[in-house]
């Protein structure tokens, strides 16, 4: 039996959705493949960069995972499982306790993400559902675009000028684009800010030029650390409501009822987390970049994203190849991340109107509304050793509060 069905003779028209189990040509399928990889590559090359872990290895585990997540899920959820900024902050707290005693608080963290996945998986979607409503995975999917907004706008205001012919670009073809002009926008949108960066001389090929065409990822060994584990584990609280979402919005964006495979998602992506734990990369998660990819194109075929995952092993055993990944200017990330992270944001707004939330209700509009601003304005606080940005505290706000002061207003009628 095939993995996937032919849409059609191969050439999408104008306006056609392909759905998760289907693909178009394999050489259409191949550059779709290309434009998701060119949407991950910055956020997952700058995680292991800011954390002291391999840029290689975390290339060879993003691409491993992401083709167990596909086989996990039985290919009905496209995603691309890249390197988790999640772990940024307890990882770069404890950069001083060496890369071992990193990377087990990585597997600690990947293995109670399976663990969780496994509940819900056994105790069915409807215990999810009861802490995780519409309203709250609606607004965890807003945050997951909003709090990535200071790195678009960072990154924009850094380059203005390719940033906005990035953005131009992708937009024109996005709106006004046909055929492959409309499919391919956001990779088009990539290639001509990347050659303009060449153009103004805002691009450092010596990195590039040093290093050879082949080599094995550097690999290291996991230490369990209570102090290092401790200050993970609160990161997956954050994995699990960003899988959540993820799926949701991909159910909003395809019209299908995904929530059967929430806890195959959840699984998959502890997993992916445990071997980049296990081998010397940073945690997974399901990205945003990714989803705002297939909004604009409307391509969810999984076998773009088995192409990606491919191309990913492939790029972690070409020093070479990884360094070139590198030199895409900030403003060319800025430009494409401007309008990704904001329709993924939409997203969010439109699983909350898909499911008619009321928004006049003082629990749905106090908390999500506290979550909103906790998460778009970053809150960052320090506990201890430990500190947690406004994605930790957004999610945490709305995933506990909601459903604790909905039990409280219960008992208060009863």
């Amino acid at each position: 039996m095939a993995l996937w069905t032919v849409h059609g003779d191969g050439r999408p028209t104008d306006g056609d959705a392909i759905a998760p189990q289907e693909r178009v040509s394999w050489p259409l399928t191949i550059g779709f493949g290309a434009q998701h990889l060119v949407a991950m590559a910055g956020a997952t090359i700058l995680v292991p960069a800011t954390t002291g872990l391999p840029v290689s290895t975390t290339l060879l585990f993003s691409g491993v995972g992401t083709l167990l997540f596909l086989v996990l899920t039985r290919n009905r959820v496209p995603s691309y499982l890249g390197a988790s900024f999640a772990f940024i902050a307890p990882l770069s707290a404890a950069r001083d306790e060496g890369i071992a005693a990193q990377l087990g608080g990585v597997l600690a963290a990947g293995l109670l993400v399976v663990i969780i996945g496994v509940a819900v998986k056994a105790l069915g979607v409807r215990m999810l559902e009861s802490v995780m409503p519409p309203v709250v995975t609606g607004a965890v999917v807003v945050l997951i675009g909003l709090n990535l907004s200071h790195r678009a706008t960072g990154s924009f205001a850094e380059q203005p000028l390719p940033a906005a012919v990035t953005m131009g670009i992708i937009l024109l073809c996005g709106v006004l684009g046909r055929g492959a002009f409309f499919r391919f926008s956001v990779l088009l949108g990539v290639l001509v800010g990347w050659a303009m960066g060449f153009w103004l001389g805002l691009v450092d090929t010596a990195a590039v030029a040093g290093a050879d065409w082949v080599g094995l990822p550097a690999f290291h060994s996991p230490e369990l650390r209570p102090s290092v584990t401790l200050l993970v584990l609160p990161v997956v609280i954050v994995l699990v409501a960003e899988n959540v979402g993820h799926v949701k919005a991909v159910g909003a964006l395809t019209g299908r009822n995904l929530d059967g495979s929430i806890g195959d998602s959840i699984i998959a992506n502890g997993l992916s987390t445990a071997l980049a734990g296990i081998g010397g990369g940073p945690g997974t998660t399901t990205y945003s970049e990714n989803i705002g990819v297939m909004g604009v194109t409307k391509v969810y075929s999984t076998a773009a994203y088995a192409v990606t995952g491919v191309a990913a092993v492939l790029l972690a055993f070409s020093p070479k190849a990884a360094a070139l990944l590198t030199t895409v200017p900030a403003g060319v990330v800025g430009g494409a991340t401007l309008v990704l992270f904001g329709l993924i944001s939409l997203v969010g707004v439109r699983i909350w109107m898909e499911h008619r939330v009321d928004l006049a209700n003082p629990g749905n509009a106090l908390v999500g509304g506290a979550a909103l601003v906790a998460g778009v304005g970053d809150l960052t606080l320090e506990l201890g050793d430990m500190e947690l940005g406004g994605l930790v505290w957004g999610s945490l706000l709305v995933v506990i509060l909601h459903p604790v002061l909905r039990w409280l207003g219960a008992v208060r009628k009863g």
